[in-house]
C-alpha cells in the first residue's frame, strides 16, 4: 500500500511540506509507504480543453503530469496539498490538477484521497473545498479528520508551532492507513470496486423531447 502526496507549494520544503511531511511520518509509522512529490517551480500549462487526452491517453502537454499520471497505479491514496493564494490553492496546483485528474480520471476511482492546505491567516477553508472537488467526482473516497485539513503559519517554524494543525494532521493519516488496510483486508475476502454504469451525460438546456 502506498500513498502519494502531491505539495502544489512553489516552496519545496515550506509550510506546505512540513504538514504533508507529518502525514507522510505518520503513514510509514503505520506501514503504509508515503511519497511526496513537488510540483516545482516551472511554469505549468492549464488544460485547453483540446480533447487530445482522450485519444491517446495523456496530456498533450508533456511534463510532469504526464510523468505522474503514468505512475498512478502505484498509488493506493492521494493527498493534495497546497498553500493559500487569494482564498484559493495556487494557480500552479490548480492547472496540474485540472490536467492530471482530466487525463487520468480512470485510474482515480476507487483511491483514498484528502485535501491539506496552509495559510498564513485566512482563506483555508474555501481553498480546501476547491481541492476537494478533484476528489468527489472520480469516484474517488474522501478521509476525514478531526477538524479540517489546514495548518497556519507564516514560515515551518510557525507551522510546527501549530499543534493542533500538525495533530488534524496525525489523525488524517491514521484513518487513512487504517482504511487502506480495511480495503486491503476487504480485497483478500472477495469484496472488489463496485463497478459503475456507463456516465450518462446531460445539460440544463434540453428540450422535453429530448
Amino acid at each position: 500500500m502506498k500513498a502519494l502526496l502531491i505539495n502544489g507549494s512553489p516552496h519545496k520544503e515550506g509550510c506546505t511540506f512540513t504538514a504533508l511531511n507529518e502525514i507522510a511520518n505518520t503513514l510509514k509509522q503505520e506501514h503504509i509507504e508515503a511519497e511526496i512529490f513537488h510540483i516545482g517551480v516551472k511554469p505549468i500549462p492549464g488544460c485547453i480543453a483540446c480533447g487530445k487526452c482522450r485519444e491517446t491517453g495523456k496530456c498533450i502537454f508533456d511534463d510532469d503530469v504526464n510523468k505522474l499520471g503514468a505512475r498512478l497505479d502505484e498509488f493506493d491514496a492521494i493527498v493534495l496539498g497546497s498553500p493559500v493564494y487569494y482564498a484559493g490553492p495556487s494557480g500552479q496546483m490548480c492547472s496540474f490538477c485540472d490536467r492530471l485528474f482530466f487525463s487520468n480520471s480512470h485510474k482515480m476511482a476507487g483511491k483514498l484521497a484528502a485535501a491539506v492546505v496552509s495559510c498564513r491567516r485566512g482563506g483555508a477553508t474555501s481553498s480546501f473545498d476547491r481541492l476537494n472537488k478533484y476528489f468527489t467526482i472520480v469516484n474517488m473516497q474522501v478521509v476525514g479528520s478531526q477538524y479540517w485539513n489546514m495548518v497556519h503559519g507564516f514560515t515551518p517554524d510557525d507551522v510546527r508551532k501549530d499543534k493542533e494543525g500538525l495533530q488534524t494532521m496525525r489523525t488524517l493519516g491514521k484513518n487513512m492507513a487504517w482504511l487502506l488496510k480495511c480495503i486491503e483486508l476487504g480485497k483478500r475476502n472477495g469484496i472488489e470496486r463496485p463497478e459503475y454504469e456507463p456516465i450518462t451525460f446531460t445539460h440544463f438546456i434540453q428540450g422535453e423531447n429530448e
